[in-house]
Parts: C-alpha cells; structure tokens; sequence
C-alpha cells in the first residue's frame, strides 16, 4: 500500500489485488508440477526484495473450507509447522483487523516477524485476503527476530464448483535483509509448493478439527462473534523499510536440516 496514512484497503484495492493475481505478463515460471505452478517476479537485480506467486489447483476442496482454514487462527497454529507465534492484536473494521505473525526461516537465517494489517472480502463464489506491514507501538521489533515488511501479501481463493476450487498466494515482502541467492531459490522452487500442498491436507482435516474446536465461532463470517478490542486507525502508522535494521545474511551457507514430510 503507498502513501503515508495508514488505510483499509477499498473495492479498489482488492480489484487490483485480483488483476494482478491473474495476470503472467511480467512473472517468470519458475515451478510447475502436480498442479501448483510458481512465478517470480524480481523487482531489482541484487536486491532481495522480489515478489512471488503461487497457484494451486485445489480437487475435493470447496472455496469456503479453503477461505475458513485460512482465516482460523487457532488451526494455523496446528498444520502451519514454520510458525513460532501469532495472535490477532485488535479489529479495525467488520473485515479487517491487525495482527502478529512470526516464522522459522531455513538454517542458518535468522527468524522473521510481522506486524499486518489484513483485510478481506468475498466476491460472489470467490474470495481475497490480503495484508501489509504496519507499525504498532505495543509492538516493537524484538531482540531475536528480524522484523520484515509485506509490501503486499494475500490470496485470491477462486471457486471450481461445489468442491474444487484454486488458490492464488502472492507475496511482496522485504526480508530486511541481503539474503543469498540459495534463498530465493528454494523458497520458489521447494519452500512455497510444500506450503501450498500443506494448506490443502489441512483443508481435509479441517472439518473434522473444527467440529471439536468451537464449531460454530467463525469471526471472519459472523463479525458480531469477535471478542478483539477495537483499534483506532490513529494508533497504527505505516511499516517503512528502511526505518528498520538491514541484516547482511548474503553470505550465509545453507545447512542441512531435515524436512517436514508433505
């Protein structure tokens, strides 16, 4: 998001959002397999700001399960093994609230955290929630994490029928870091088709879990069930990047760990 005020994204935004999710020109292939296709897009040579997306043709996953495991914050927390924290901090609107999120980066690289601002909204059968870094006082960056920024981050769930549907994920995010090549490369050609995959096992889990998890509390449909405080706007400025520490991991070899199974 540009300028200088913090804003909730408007029909507009989230327009953009979709046409950009949709279109190639621009984006390289970088992945195609048992359908879920990766492109990456590089916004400056030597910098590692660069955007990535990720389609997934998703069968035997409606688009409103996909919307719901995406939204519960409390099933995150079982199937998503890269997070370390997150916890919604307060509600902005009936559709947009603020958050924290903190991840494991591969080894050697030092941890990441965000602070964001999300948003989302239906459209007909399909559905778009998106983020970006914000600042909250509350919230400063911590000693052992390296605060990044998402410029823009989201997805577009895009419905197949009763019980199909695709994924979109695009993401444009300041590492805030000088991060080694080995890095981009594995997060487009292993790291974000295992996340994807990871999204759909737990949407076929996700009925069953949310049958013994308060069934029917689900704030991102029902807004009125939200127990979040709410935030004034006022309290919230823009992330900017260069306001935050650089860390110079470029040289940084990768090191063996072992991975999660699909």
């Amino acid at each position: 998001m540009s300028g200088h005020t913090v804003t909730i994204p408007d029909d507009r935004a989230f327009a953009s959002f979709k046409a950009e999710c949709l279109c190639e020109e621009g984006w390289t292939m970088t992945y195609s397999k048992a359908g879920i296709t990766v492109w990456t897009q590089v916004l400056e040579e030597g910098k590692s700001v660069h955007k990535i997306k990720c389609r997934m043709v998703c069968k035997d996953v409606a688009a409103d399960t996909m919307y719901d495991v995406l939204h519960d914050i409390e099933y995150r927390k079982k199937w998503d093994s890269n997070v370390i924290e997150t916890f919604d901090i307060g509600k902005l609107t009936v559709n947009a609230d603020v958050g924290y999120y903190s991840w494991k980066c591969p080894k050697p690289l030092r941890n990441r955290d965000v602070i964001t601002l999300r948003s989302w909204l239906p459209i007909g059968k399909d559905y778009i929630i998106m983020n970006y870094s914000v600042k909250h006082s509350k919230y400063p960056p911590k000693k052992d994490m390296v605060r990044a920024v998402s410029i823009q981050t989201g997805y577009m769930i895009q419905s197949q029928g009763p019980s199909n549907c695709t994924l979109t994920y695009m993401a444009q995010v300041d590492p805030r870091g000088s991060l080694p090549k080995w890095v981009v490369n594995k997060s487009s050609h292993f790291l974000a088709p295992r996340a994807m995959k990871k999204i759909s096992k737990a949407c076929l889990k996700y009925a069953e879990w949310k049958q013994r998890h308060s069934p029917n509390f689900k704030p991102w449909l029902y807004p009125e069930q939200t127990t979040l405080p709410t935030i004034p706007l006022s309290e919230l400025s823009i992330q900017r990047a260069e306001s935050l520490e650089n860390f110079d991991e470029s040289s940084l070899a990768e090191t063996q760990e072992r991975e999660d199974s699909d």
